[in-house]
């Protein structure tokens, strides 16, 4: 028994002393200078004035274009408002609260969406970001793949233990909410945003560097390597989806 104490004993502050000294661990802001975000979104016509727009591996919202606040991913709604043949208001809120606003504007030449988003806190303060997209596929209208690059100034990572040797992650700003041990064990998807049936696995490379991978019902959607810089001031984030050869994002965080 005495044995079986002790040993109990010894896992536990080893666990406490791992989870102290993760070198993951702590507050990170984004280097907007050295960071890259491909945002990638595509809208295509599912009916009449109806539309289905995909965010994300797995996260497609299906709209009718009336105005109307409509069912849409992780139990918000969504709205899109016609406002002319190059204008486009998108509203989606939870529970009767607006998250966010954005107002779409093609260029004359439709290769070009200006977005003018807003995100609404839940103090009722806001964050606006113009977004550029450039058309990648489609000919005309609204419908069609759409790319931009801009990353967003201001954005926070914080990484807290979890469980022992498991890691929290919270920026809701790069799509980071999860709690996870690094067991290869699928781990549900907090961010209120994603669609049902998301999930992440993760493992250790070495002492610096992680590599998680995001799941859509099983199926493998995209992967994320999180490494350290030598001096551990630096974490580099590098998001590829699957079948595309490009990564999607390469956020580097400076560590606060």
């Amino acid at each position: 028994m005495r044995i079986q104490h002790s040993t109990l004993v010894a896992c536990l502050v080893t666990g406490t002393l791992w989870a102290a000294n993760d070198p993951f661990v702590g507050k990170w802001k984004v280097n907007s200078s050295k960071s890259k975000l491909t945002d990638e979104m595509k809208v295509e016509v599912a009916g009449a004035n109806r539309y289905a727009i995909t965010f994300g591996p797995g996260a497609v919202d299906t709209i009718v274009a009336d105005g109307s606040d409509q069912p849409g991913l992780g139990g918000t709604t969504l709205s899109i408002t016609v406002e002319g043949p190059n204008a486009w208001k998108v509203i989606r809120k939870k529970e009767g609260r607006t998250l966010i606003s954005a107002n779409w504007t093609l260029s004359g030449d439709g290769k070009t969406l200006n977005d003018a988003y807003t995100e609404y806190a839940p103090d009722g303060s806001t964050s606006s970001l113009p977004y550029v997209y450039e058309r990648t596929a489609g000919s005309s209208g609204f419908p069609g793949t759409w790319d931009s690059e801009k990353v967003k100034s201001g954005i926070e990572l914080q990484i807290q233990p979890y469980q022992g040797d498991g890691l929290s992650f919270n920026s809701p700003d790069a799509e980071m909410t999860k709690k996870m041990k690094f067991d290869g064990t699928d781990y549900p998807d907090l961010d209120p945003g994603v669609a049902p049936g998301s999930a992440s696995s993760g493992r250790r490379l070495n002492e610096r560097s992680l590599e998680i991978t995001d799941k859509f019902k099983g199926k493998i959607t995209a992967t994320r390597q999180i490494e350290l810089s030598t001096d551990l001031k630096a974490l580099t984030m590098t998001v590829r989806l699957v079948g595309q050869n490009k990564p999607r994002n390469i956020l580097v965080f400076d560590r606060e």
